[in-house]
């Protein structure tokens, strides 16, 4: 009775026991699964080094400059603020040398023909008067024989009108014979007057025509004295009235005609002084703004005609020339020229930010600049510059120095 009895306590005893290690195991299995999840996501993602104090602290002082009191005293550190003045500075531009219209002739046959001869090259000079060529036409010929026929008619005419007027007195014709007489008389000299005016146009001695002599040539003459620009001709060519033989240009009046964007136009002025150097020059002329262009071309530049001081025939239109123009004068933000610095082709200048007994400290801040006269500079300061703040004038390049062997370290 007792082993059976033993027996059944430890059949239940064993029931417990792999009831037990039965959860043990479950809990086991789920803390494995909950490590294993943790770590698949762990492996997408690297762990971010925390950030080093060093490398924050000195991005952040990438731009200042400690100075102790001895190493400011050996610069000579001076500083000012930001003021407003007017500046007289220079603009940049650029142009050619021109010829003014009334300066520039074009010359044309007016009623064409063909060229006999010209005794000009490119850059002759001829004088005013001069004859430059002679052209050949046989409608030449046809309008000096009508001229001389119709001169001859007018006589009759005028004579026929005269009797008409006798007979009218007399009360011998009709009165309106007489007016048919005027008439023809009147109508022939206009016609003979527009005669003369194209024989003139064509320089026909009308002396010796009036005289029964017909030329069988009509020359040109220069109307302007000067240099020939352009010959667009040769001997034996036939050219017609609206043709270009020859261009003459008188260059003891050349002007500069300067090209300038329109954002400079408030700055210039008629009257203005400007300084030229052709391009094929070392030497700066000097001249006075005349004019000023009412246009603003397709590439947003205005034109300027600036006349020299000095004329010089010698000079060929169409040469390219730089220039220089004295700006008018306006009130701007300004610092000393030795305040701004130059680096890596940018501007700035540093500012005080604390000074004690212990040394004094320094900021670079960057900026735009303007306008520049010997003295002084327009400057484009940022929107979160304190116009009160101290700016670095004497030693700013010191500065500038001790900043980048800074950060080179």
């Amino acid at each position: 009775m007792r082993s059976a009895h033993f027996n059944v306590q430890s059949a239940v005893a064993a029931t417990a026991v792999a009831a037990d290690l039965q959860r043990i195991a479950k809990r086991y299995l789920a803390t494995l699964l909950l490590v294993g999840l943790i770590g698949m996501m762990g492996c997408g993602k690297k762990a971010e080094p925390a950030a080093d104090p060093e490398s924050v602290a000195t991005e952040a002082a990438a731009d200042l400059v400690t100075m102790s009191p001895e190493q400011v005293k050996s610069i000579g550190i001076a500083t000012t603020q930001v003021s407003r003045r007017v500046l007289h500075g220079k603009l940049a531009a650029s142009g050619v040398l021109d010829v003014p219209p009334q300066n520039l002739v074009s010359i044309s046959a007016p009623f064409g023909g063909f060229l006999q001869s010209t005794p000009l090259l490119q850059g002759s000079h001829v004088t005013r008067g001069q004859q430059i060529a002679l052209l050949q036409d046989p409608e030449f010929v046809t309008m000096q024989q009508q001229y001389l026929e119709d001169r001859s008619q007018l006589t009759y005419l005028a004579a026929e009108y005269e009797r008409q007027q006798t007979l009218a007195a007399e009360n011998v014709n009709a009165r309106k014979s007489l007016e048919k007489s005027k008439a023809d008389w009147e109508s022939m000299k206009a016609r003979i007057a527009g005669q003369r005016a194209k024989l003139e146009m064509l320089n026909i001695d009308m002396v010796k025509l009036d005289g029964g002599q017909i030329s069988k040539s009509a020359p040109l003459y220069a109307p302007i004295s000067g240099f020939v620009t352009q010959v667009h001709v040769n001997i034996g060519s036939h050219v017609n009235p609206e043709d270009v033989l020859f261009k003459i240009a008188d260059t003891g009046h050349l002007h500069a005609e300067l090209t300038v964007y329109e954002q400079d136009l408030p700055m210039i002025a008629v009257g203005q002084s400007v300084r030229l150097r052709l391009s094929n020059e070392n030497v700066w002329r000097t001249g006075e703004i005349h004019l000023i262009g009412r246009e603003i071309g397709e590439d947003r530049t205005v034109k300027i005609h600036v006349h020299l001081d000095a004329e010089d025939t010698q000079m060929v239109p169409g040469t390219y020339l730089q220039a220089e123009i004295e700006a008018v004068g306006t009130e701007l933000i300004v610092l000393p020229n030795n305040a701004i610095v130059q680096f890596d082709g940018k501007y700035g200048i540093f500012i005080q930010l604390k000074s004690d007994a212990a040394g004094q400290q320094f900021q670079m801040v960057p900026l735009e600049i303007g306008i520049m006269d010997s003295a002084y500079t327009q400057v484009m300061l940022p929107s979160t510059f304190n116009v009160s703040s101290t700016v670095v004038t004497t030693g700013s390049y010191g500065l500038l120095s001790k900043l980048k062997n800074t950060e080179e370290e």
